[in-house]
Order: structure tokens, then C-alpha cells, then sequence
């Protein structure tokens, strides 16, 4: 445990399993909307990252992306189908790093479930632009930085704290196991 939890009068890690971690993962990525997405992970050798949107967080806990199938990232995926994703959705809070395996997709019918008319900006031909491609990240291991009660909660828990001299930390944090 680090120094500034053993200040802390209450309990900051929580690990989440089941529907209770699906239903976190969903939260903190679906609020976030937009990540870093990194991909050829290879120890040693600068990564690759670029800010990605989540199409959809499902009921199993796997994260949806569409990608156009002649990007470099799409390359780097097929070689290497790993990748590692970073959200923050407020400035204090809402912490997500997930890490997973990729499988890659030409799905007709998950283009048109995502589908929004922005993506043309992408994609010029449309929804039926054959450079669209499926990306699925099935979670192997995710960690979450959150707070318990909201950021205005928190935010006075950490007014207080500072005003008595006493560590007040509204924070959570744990693994996620889906």
C-alpha cells in the first residue's frame, strides 16, 4: 500500500467481479466516450496511440471500435492482436486502463448497429465504405481510479481534509475482472 493510503481513515480498493464489474467497465467507458487506444505493445519500443471512440461496451464487458481496414493500426492489430486502452472522463475521477485480445471483423450487421452519419468524415463512402472494419476488445485485465460518492462529495471531503491536516480521500480503485 502506498503512503497516502495508510493515511486514509476508510478503506480506498475495492475489486469488482461479475455483473457489479461489467456494470463499472460500461460506466466508465461509455461516460469517457473517447480513449487512448494503443496497439503494437512490444516491450521496449514506443507504442502506438491514438484517441479512439467506443462504440459500444456489451453485456460481457467487450469494447467496440470501428477502424478503417488500411490503417496502420489495423495492420499493427493483425500482427499483434493485443491493445491497450486509456479513459479519463472527468478531470478528477473516472479513471480506466483495460487491456485485452483484438479480434478484427467485417460484420455488415455491427456496422449498422454503430453506424452514425459523423463516421462519413471517416469513411466518404458511407455506410457500406468497404474500408470499414470491426474491432473487438475482449478485457483481460482492466483497473479503475474512481471516487465513491461523486466529484462534489468528493471535492468537499477534500476541502475538509485539507482544513484539519487529516487525509480525506474520497477515491476507489481496483481490478476489474469480467
Amino acid at each position: 500500500m502506498n503512503s497516502i493510503n495508510q493515511q486514509q481513515p476508510e478503506d480506498n480498493f475495492k475489486d469488482l467481479n461479475g455483473p457489479e464489474a461489467i456494470e463499472k467497465l460500461k460506466d466508465l467507458a461509455e461516460d469517457a466516450k473517447t480513449c487512448f487506444f494503443i496497439s503494437n505493445i512490444k516491450t521496449g519500443l514506443p507504442v502506438s496511440a491514438r484517441p479512439m471512440t467506443v462504440q459500444q461496451v456489451d453485456d460481457e464487458g467487450n469494447l467496440w471500435f470501428l477502424m478503417a481496414n488500411d490503417s496502420e493500426t489495423y495492420h499493427e492489430l493483425q500482427g499483434e492482436p493485443l491493445a491497450q486502452l486509456f479513459f479519463q472522463g472527468s478531470k478528477y475521477s473516472d479513471y480506466l486502463n483495460v487491456y485485452g485480445l483484438i479480434t478484427l471483423s467485417d460484420d455488415k450487421e455491427k456496422i449498422k448497429e454503430f453506424w452514425n452519419p459523423v463516421l462519413k468524415t471517416w469513411f466518404t463512402d458511407g455506410i457500406d465504405d468497404a474500408r470499414i472494419a470491426v474491432v473487438k476488445l475482449e478485457p483481460t485485465e482492466a483497473y479503475y481510479w474512481d471516487n465513491k460518492h461523486g466529484n462534489a462529495i468528493a471535492f468537499i471531503k477534500q476541502l475538509a481534509g485539507a482544513a484539519i491536516g487529516k487525509t480525506l480521500d474520497d477515491s476507489v480503485e481496483g481490478k476489474i475482472r469480467v
